[in-house]
């Protein structure tokens, strides 16, 4: 028996993805208010069915919006059997495959998101957003998001990912904060990755992020003078640009409400045997197995290779490098 979701949502998308690539986007130019009862066909979405996401539940509702007459729910419910390892559950949306970009392109992606309440607050995986490569078939290894928004402790903050280097020096209790030109890093050698810390809500603290115990120069943070919000703060709209670099050339700039938060330069990605030519954004709650159910409402999605096509604030633009 199909199901009654699968009807409502996935068909639909289905058609809808025939009419945008037909039409194909100009520039890359992506948009979707979610007002409506499906995807629209300008925005290249679809809520993808697989095991994972058969956790969660897509809603196109009209009582929690932050523009138009809609926005997205995305919930997702306990689903993993007790004591699987490594199981997790999802409600993401993602960009059809066939308007993906080019992994060494920089791109612009807007979007805004509201956590409902209760908000998360225990020391556990939750991302609300993540941005990857390609990985082909056969390919070795599970390869981290190189771009991350998560939630730890009821906190909100953004990683990078690369291929794992050398750190230059480890935090300890007499050595507190990275050096000047440094930033903190998570070292995974055995998968040949490490995470770094780029931007963090401003009731962060040193205690939220202690799994960043090491220093490296190879990925470079510019604080722009603002923090995250808080995700307990209602609606927040996110511009960011994403072009990875895994050879040094990485460049990502986030803003949010209109704020400069940060410009992340450098090492962002990986290049490993096997990954694809492109890059490839998907929103919605993803965590860790869990007891209970967890809900995040989504709206203005846009994304273009033109920075004002997301952004807004022409003068923010212009200042980008």
């Amino acid at each position: 028996m199909i199901s009654k979701r699968f009807l409502f949502v996935v068909l639909p998308a289905f058609l809808a993805s025939s009419l945008s690539t037909l039409a194909g986007p100009v520039d890359g130019h992506l948009v979707d208010g979610f007002d409506g009862t499906d995807f629209s066909p300008a925005g290249g979405l679809y809520y993808r069915e697989n095991n994972e996401q058969a956790a969660g539940t897509v809603e196109f509702q009209d009582l929690v919006k932050r523009t138009g007459t809609g926005a997205l729910k995305l919930s997702v419910r306990p689903n993993c059997p007790a004591g699987e390892e490594n199981c997790s559950e999802r409600a993401e949306i993602w960009e059809k495959t066939s308007l993906r970009e080019p992994y060494d392109k920089g791109v612009w992606y807007g979007f805004a998101v509201k956590l409902a309440e209760p908000i998360p607050v225990d020391d556990h995986r939750y991302l609300i957003a993540q941005w990857k490569r390609e990985i082909d078939p056969g390919a070795d290894g599970d390869f981290s998001p190189f771009l991350a928004l998560r939630l730890k402790r009821g906190r909100l903050f953004a990683t990078v990912e690369t291929n794992y280097q050398p750190p230059e020096s480890e935090l300890t209790a007499a050595q507190t904060k990275c050096m000047p030109a440094q930033t903190p890093v998570w070292p995974r050698p055995n998968v040949n990755q490490m995470r770094a810390l780029v931007a963090t809500d401003r009731l962060w603290t040193g205690e939220d992020g202690d799994e960043f115990v090491a220093c490296t120069s190879k990925i470079e943070v510019i604080s722009r003078g603002n923090a995250l919000p808080p995700p307990d703060e209602g609606w927040i709209d996110f511009a960011i640009l994403t072009k990875p670099g895994p050879d040094g050339t990485g460049h990502i700039e986030i803003f949010a409400n209109n704020k400069w938060i940060a410009t992340v330069k450098g090492y962002i990605g990986h290049n490993d045997k096997g990954l694809g030519e492109n890059q490839y954004f998907k929103f919605g709650p993803y965590r860790a197995a869990n007891s209970n159910e967890w809900t995040v409402y989504y709206d203005d999605f846009r994304r273009s290779q033109n920075c004002e096509d997301v952004l807004a604030d022409k003068a923010a633009c212009a200042a980008v490098e």
